[in-house]
This record gives C-alpha cells, structure tokens and sequence, in this order.
C-alpha cells in the first residue's frame, strides 16, 4: 500500500489521538461521584487509578515495540500465541469496539439533549441526532486521512484548553476571592441534615478506584491504526506514557479545583456537565459546556479511526477477506468503515439505546485484552512468539516487571467489579432479586456465538 509519509500521523498527532481516545464525557459529566464515594481522598483515588492505568499503559506501549501491524490486542495476540487466539482476540475487539463507538455517539446525543433541556429518553430525537452525528463523522472519514488527523488534533486541543481552563479560572478565583475549603471539610458536607459524603470503607475506596479508572482507560486501542503512523515501533512507546501522564495531570488539577472550590455544587448538581456546576460565572460554565461537547464529539472520531482497523488488520493477516483491505485515493479504509458504522448504527437501535448490557460486553473484552496483552509482551521477551517479531530493546521492567503488576491490577479489578449490578437484576434497595438473562446471553452471543460464526464465514472465504 503505497501512503504518502505526510498522511501518516507523528509523534504529537499519536499523543493527540491517545489524549483524544481516553478523555471523552467522564472527566466533565462523573467526578462528582467518585467524590461522593471518597470524600477527601478523591485525589488519592485518581493518584492510584492513573498509576493503575499508567501500569498497563506501559505494557501496550511494551507490546508496540515487537509488534507494528495495525490491530492492537490482535495483532499483539496472533504474534504471541498464534493464528487461532489472534482470530479470537480479533473478532471481540472489532465488535466491541464498534459497539462502543455506537454506545458514546448515543452518549453524546442524550448529553447534548439534556444541556439544551430536552427529554433524553425520547427515542427519535436520539435517533435523528444519532444519525447526523454519525453521517457528520462519516464525512469527516471519506475526505481522508489528513481531515481526519486535523478534526482529531482540533478536537484534542479543544478538548485540553477547557480543562485547562477550569484549572485556571479555579485557581484564579481562589486566589481573587480568597473562596475556598480544606479537603478535610469535603466529608462533612450536609444536604437535607445528611452527610453526603458516606463513612469511608475499603469496598467504598476500592470502588471509587474501580470508577476513577474507567475515565483514563482508551489507551489500548491507540495502536489499533499503528500503519497509518510514522515510525510506530519508536512513537508509540513513547506517546502512551506521555499522553497518561499529562491526563493524570489534568484531572488530578480539575479535581483538586473543583474540592477547594465549590465541593458541594459538584456533588449534587443537577447539571449533566457537573464541573461546570462549581463556577457561578455563566460565560465560564457556557465554555466548559463547549468543551465538554468537543471532548465528547473527538472520542468518537478517534473510534471511527480505531475500530475499522482492526478489521482491516484481520484481513490484510488474511483471517478475514481480502476485498476488505481496499483503500479510497484518500488512504480511507472504505469497505471496514462503512461495515464499522453500520455495526455501531444498528447495535444500539436495536436495544432501543438500553446500554447497560453493551457496556457490560465491552467492559468485559476489555478486561480480556487488558490480561492478553501482558502475556503476549513476557512472551516476546522471553524470545517464544509465534510470528517473528521486530528485534527491539529487551527491558525487563517494561516487558516483564509491568506486564506481571498489570495482570495483577486487572484481577485485583475484576474481584472488585460490581458483578451483581451487572449480572442481576437490582431492586431500589440494591438487592438482587433476579438474574439479568438478558446481560448473560449478551456475553454468551460476544464470546462464544460471534466468534463461531465469524470463523465459519473465514473459513468459507478461503475456500472460495
């Protein structure tokens, strides 16, 4: 495939799009409950999610050094352990992947409804909104890598400066006003005579860490596209860690603002961007409004740039059909995508936008790869790959130090997962009363019946 050097994105556009694939809604629309959970070690919560994050990010970033094919987890999972686990890996990512793309353009519709005021829940005003916000992004893709790479780095940047700005302006304030609270005083905040703030636990830190975590998670897709960038044996390893780090940064500094500053706003505002609750001016919440629509539009056009490559990966590895690696004149990857977006189309419309069970699957196959990767990088290192691999720097911090503590913070997550919540069925008083069948044929359909059926049709293929 001949791709001019110019379309391929550099060292800072692949530190945008990680920054990019891990910063969507949660920093903006769900610190207040980690806060609510953790009270005054909120900071330490997200201190540890990002060192938690940080660990397995070092692991992907290990992975990218041996392994510089597009695909991510499964081009990292058919090196290590051959064609039949890489086939697997594959097929759950690709779906996954698009079916979380779908489950954050429905997110991005509902939240824009509810800060303009209307009914979320109302289901063709999702639907049309659906619709044009993934014809809007399909647009984006058709003209082109290097569109495509400008949108992400606009939207990024968009994305940083209102943090940023939150960051300042909080500052700014406390030191103009002098308005503040210590972060002792977070736990004794009362509304209607009560504490807000519960008695802290170790199932309740833990959980707040579980939470936390989820908003730096998007990493491990970043190399899903590793082709279309330079040099991604040397970039990538670098621009993973980096993009960690400074997110890390940011949302310990937005969180911090947001204690000293107006704790109790963010904890029981009504608002669906609860940061912008802590500012009383209407010009500042109006912009960390914007920025907060920003950072939710890029992270689904970084998922429409990750997703189709997977597929794509599978069949340039000739696991999947080969018509499927066409490429437009604009270096577009037209075949995958527009079977990516019907997926992530057709998904969530017909679970009428019911999400619980979608997100449950790919948190699920995320915590997979998230075990998979580490063992596919002890495997490199250890020289016993099944493919040949690139002669890169052996490490053993990097490539077998971090890749056992990653293993051993995803077992540590999935023992605190709330598993009941997700597998039965809940009464007000969070008891479980039944068992949710329906998220239990889901997983059974994600990693059983799917992959079946995407073996079958393979194996079809090659015959023909």
């Amino acid at each position: 495939m001949n791709e001019k050097t110019g379309d391929k994105l550099g060292f800072w556009s692949i530190v945008l799009l990680a920054i990019n694939a891990i910063i969507g809604s949660g920093i903006f629309l769900t610190p207040g409950s980690v806060v609510q959970q953790a009270g005054s070690k909120a900071l330490v919560v997200y201190l540890i999610a990002a060192i938690f994050a940080s660990i397995l990010a070092i692991s992907f970033a290990a992975a990218s050094k041996y392994v510089t094919k597009s695909g991510a987890a499964y081009a990292y999972s058919k090196a290590a352990f051959g064609k039949k686990v890489g086939f697997y890996m594959g097929v759950l990512r690709y779906f996954s992947a698009s079916v979380a793309w779908g489950v954050m353009a429905v997110g991005v519709i509902k939240s824009t409804i509810s800060i303009f005021g209307g009914d979320p829940n109302k289901t063709m005003s999702v639907t049309i909104g659906f619709l044009v916000l993934m014809a809007i992004i399909t647009i984006i893709n058709l003209f082109g890598q290097r569109v495509l790479k400008w949108v992400m780095n606009l939207a990024t940047i968009g994305k940083l400066a209102a943090l940023v700005l939150i960051i300042v302006a909080g500052v700014v304030l406390l030191i103009t006003t002098g308005a503040s609270s210590h972060m002792a005083e977070v736990d004794q905040i009362t509304q209607n005579g009560q504490k807000i703030v519960p008695t802290l636990t170790t199932t309740t830190f833990v959980m707040a860490i579980v939470s936390a975590f989820y908003a730096f998670t998007g990493f491990e897709s970043v190399a899903s596209g590793s082709e279309d960038m330079e040099d991604p044996e040397k970039n990538l390893p670098r621009a993973i860690p980096l993009a960690i780090l400074v997110i890390a940064l940011i949302y310990i500094g937005v969180v911090a603002v947001a204690m000293v500053l107006n704790p109790k706003a963010l904890m029981t505002t009504k608002q669906v961007v609860a940061v912008a609750a802590i500012f009383n001016n209407e010009i500042l919440r109006d912009i960390i409004l914007v920025g907060a629509l920003v950072s939710m539009f890029g992270i689904n056009v970084a998922s429409s740039f990750n997703a189709p490559r997977i597929l794509e990966a599978m069949a340039r590895e000739g696991q999947m059909s080969k018509a499927l690696t066409k490429r437009t004149k604009n270096n577009f990857p037209i075949r995958t995508f527009f079977i990516s977006v019907a997926l992530a189309i057709l998904i969530p419309m017909a679970f009428e936008y019911n999400m619980v069970n979608l997100i449950t699957l790919s948190a699920m196959v995320r915590f997979l790869g998230f075990i998979v990767v580490p063992l596919a990088v002890i495997q490199f290192y250890r020289g016993k790959a099944s493919e040949d691999v690139l002669p890169a720097d052996k490490n053993v911090v990097t490539d077998v130090v971090a890749p056992i503590l990653s293993i051993i913070v995803v077992v540590f997550l999935l023992i605190e997962y709330n598993w009941k919540a997700q597998f039965g069925v809940m009464n007000a008083s969070g008891q479980v009363i039944d068992v949710n069948w329906y998220a239990i044929a889901m997983m059974i359909f994600g990693f059983v019946i799917l992959p079946l059926i995407m073996a079958w049709i393979s194996r079809s293929e090659r015959k023909n």
